[in-house]
């Protein structure tokens, strides 16, 4: 998928709407071959999506040797709103905590003081943490309004094509 293509996904309304959500599923390779799906954070800058995680996390060793991910956002209600994405994380250490982190823990429902007290332990926890950046490199929404699953799509055309005989 050419990067126009994968930005006119990006810049649906639904797709932005998915985008400014706090949580994700990230599927990748672990070390052992198979397959990998885990919720995780996310924060997406206009460009990339941005996940934190501890220097120390597993799915660390897994993305250096493979950095192939996909990743799943979505909604909750019916019909759901569904954003796919595809490509390869990057790693980067920094000490301290990523801003996106901090970012990506803001629809939370907490009180001032809660969050003060969050940030507080956070910070105590973490002298460093690792940025997983994602670019998309691949992307597509299925809103169950103006797109649907591939699959669907083409058994809508086999049967109108049967109707047609």
């Amino acid at each position: 998928m050419d990067q126009q293509a994968v930005d006119q996904v990006l810049a649906r309304p639904y797709s932005q709407e998915l985008l400014a959500r706090d949580l994700a599923r990230l599927a990748f390779v672990a070390l052992d071959g198979t397959p990998r799906a885990i919720p995780i954070g996310i924060h997406w800058n206009g460009t990339e999506i941005v996940m934190c995680t501890a220097t120390n996390a597993r799915k660390l060793a897994a993305l250096r040797r493979n950095p192939a991910v996909a990743l799943t956002i979505d909604t909750e209600s019916h019909p759901p709103k569904v954003l796919l994405l595809r490509g390869d994380a990057e790693l980067d250490e920094v000490e301290g905590i990523p801003e996106e982190y901090l970012q990506m823990n803001g629809t939370y429902r907490m009180t001032p003081e809660q969050r003060a007290e969050w940030e507080r332990n956070v910070e105590a926890l973490y002298d460093g943490m690792v940025r997983i950046v994602v670019k998309p490199t691949w992307a597509k929404l299925i809103d169950f309004e103006t797109t649907l699953p591939t699959a669907i799509e083409e058994l809508m055309r086999q049967k109108a094509s049967e109707a047609a005989r």
